[in-house]
């Protein structure tokens, strides 16, 4: 399972620090750039809900596979286009799309997969989705460093890998994921869209809540990788491997934070919150530094670093807050509108930092700052664990 969101991972943020490169082979602009990650991540962002229904309805596996097939097939088609003609642009989008619907119907399922296989253990549960957080940040640690690695030997590598590690992940869920068979007919799509107003209706505040940070926490983090990639080559003069590996540095920190607070959670609820509370601070400390240390090196790694951390503590809980708070039945769907409002972070992040970074960079970090501790506000007051906490209690007493 961990496979899956560390490909699709790789996806993405393989190209990040390669994106300078493209615009020389290519010739394009920095904005043009950022549209080879936010292509992927809008394709994914309107098929994720579709996905998400398609797992509840027919099985986890028979949605994955073939997505991953497409990640594989979108890999093949931007690699042979920027191998073999002229003006690759517009082929690199359509096999960036491409990529995109196979994310988007490989990366949301594996939440409610998980929640599946251990449906009756939330502590078992909490871990295996610290395991399945850390592997996606584990892809981030490992995409600069795997991206520069291949530009270095052909400009267009990166392409072709992501096909060899979909058909690797293909493999491996073949072989080894034994999702649990549907012993209940599935529901109908008119009775699926009642169901999902009723959870929306009942549940709304708090998961809007998780929706929301999860477009935050994808955009900053997106954005200050962009930024980044493109600081550490302008200002800094740093190529290829070497800039990969300085890269990693803030996101191996987020992977370290996912890891350990995957292990720590055990689905109790108030802790999610407190430690929530936590990294929202430690994020709205540390961002608003950011562009004010871009031609001081070992500081602004040391505050993004921070930042990482930050966003690393908080993305196993909102993994956990949808798969423990939600029926099974709903479960794909109500992931994958999460997943989506990750995307939408995602996409939104490179763009907005290429426009930003010229004359509003101080502005636009100190404004992320300022939404962090809004975020955190609303927090406090939507996230309530001790409500969740009695209803289930009620729920499992009898009448």
């Amino acid at each position: 399972m961990a496979s899956i969101p560390l490909v699709m991972t790789l996806g993405n943020s393989m190209l990040i620090p390669v994106l300078p490169i493209f615009e020389k082979k290519v010739g394009i602009t920095s904005f043009q750039s950022s549209m080879i990650i936010t292509s992927y991540s809008l394709a994914a962002i309107f098929l994720i809900p579709v996905a998400g229904y398609l797992s509840d309805r027919f099985g986890r596996k028979i949605v994955i596979l073939p997505s991953l097939i497409l990640a594989l097939i979108g890999g093949l088609i931007a690699g042979y286009a920027s191998w073999k003609l002229s003006s690759p642009f517009n082929w690199i989008m359509i096999g960036r799309v491409l990529q995109g619907v196979g994310a988007a119907g490989a990366t949301p399922i594996i939440l409610p997969l998980v929640g599946d296989l251990y449906k009756d253990d939330d502590e078992k549960t909490s871990s295996c989705l610290g395991i399945i957080e850390t592997s996606n940040t584990f892809g981030k640690v490992l995409s600069p460093i795997l991206g520069a690695a291949f530009a270095a030997f052909l400009w267009f590598l990166p392409f072709f890998s992501i096909s060899f590690f979909s058909l690797i992940s293909i493999i491996l869920v073949f072989f080894f994921i034994k999702a649990p068979k549907q012993k209940e007919e599935p529901q109908k799509f008119k009775a699926f869209v009642q169901k999902t107003k009723k959870i929306f209706k009942n549940e709304g505040k708090w998961l809007y809540t998780v929706f929301i940070l999860g477009v935050y926490l994808m955009l900053i983090l997106f954005g200050v990788l962009f930024f980044l990639s493109d600081i550490l080559e302008k200002t800094h003069n740093l190529l290829g491997v070497k800039k990969g590996f300085i890269l990693a540095i803030p996101l191996f920190a987020l992977c370290t934070a996912s890891f350990i607070t995957g292990k720590l959670i055990k689905g109790n609820l108030k802790t999610m919150k407190r430690l929530t509370v936590i990294s929202l601070l430690l994020i709205a400390g540390s961002i608003v530094f950011t562009g004010y240390l871009k031609e001081q090196l070992w500081l602004l790694l040391a505050v993004t670093s921070v930042t990482g951390v930050g966003i690393g503590i908080v993305l196993p809980i909102l993994d956990a807050m949808i798969t423990e708070g939600i029926e099974k039945e709903e479960r794909g769907t109500i992931s994958s509108f999460y997943s989506s409002s990750r995307f939408i972070g995602v996409a939104l992040g490179p763009p907005a930092m290429s426009l930003v970074m010229k004359n509003y960079l101080n502005i636009s970090y100190i404004a992320a700052g300022i939404v962090s501790i809004l975020l955190l506000i609303l927090v406090i007051m939507l996230i309530h664990p001790e409500t969740k906490e009695t209803k289930a209690k009620a729920e499992e007493s009898p009448a």
